[in-house]
């Protein structure tokens, strides 16, 4: 069953190429969403798919980017089916 997971990450999460690296990294998961900047040092990420698949992205993301997020506001939803990719947003 799909799912959707809101994310919001804090820290030196901007101008490091985290949006970016989110939608590379979405290439490489079964996964579909959208990622975009807020005020504050912060980062906002929508991804929809399979729980696991989910869980593997979102763990890649948290890797990667270890020594910049502070903190992960994690929610998970229902997913809604509205996306075809993964992209940016602004």
């Amino acid at each position: 069953m799909k799912k959707r997971a809101h994310i919001i990450y804090s820290g030196r999460v901007q101008g490091v190429g985290f949006r970016y690296t989110a939608v590379d990294q979405a290439g490489r998961y079964p996964v579909t969403g959208w990622v975009k900047n807020l005020p504050g040092e912060k980062v906002e990420l929508v991804v929809e798919g399979e729980e696991e698949a989910i869980d593997q992205y979102t763990s890649a993301l948290s890797r990667i980017f270890k020594q910049r997020i502070q903190k992960e506001d994690f929610f998970w939803e229902p997913a809604t089916g509205e996306f075809t990719g993964f992209q940016i947003n602004y």
